[in-house]
């Protein structure tokens, strides 16, 4: 996203910040990957984003509490 145009459509704040949307592209989940973060001894899992993932696959509701991703703020042209 050289222009940055993606990223403020969807007012994106970080790197890496992630969305799911569903087969009628509304946005299901936005949030982080996993807990893990850079020296705190967590392993990487993606367990937010499976989560997400199945409960979308099986028609289930996506979890109430999205914690938003932590990294790198986006340095806006």
């Amino acid at each position: 996203d050289e222009s940055q145009a993606i990223a403020k459509a969807y007012d994106a704040a970080c790197t890496p910040d992630f969305f799911f949307f569903d087969e009628k592209l509304d946005l299901i989940y936005r949030g982080q990957m996993d807990d893990s973060r850079p020296g705190n001894n967590k392993d990487v899992t993606g367990e937010d984003l499976i989560i997400a993932f199945e409960n979308l696959l099986l028609g289930e509701p996506q979890e109430e509490i999205q914690r938003p991703s932590m990294g790198c703020n986006i340095k806006w042209k």
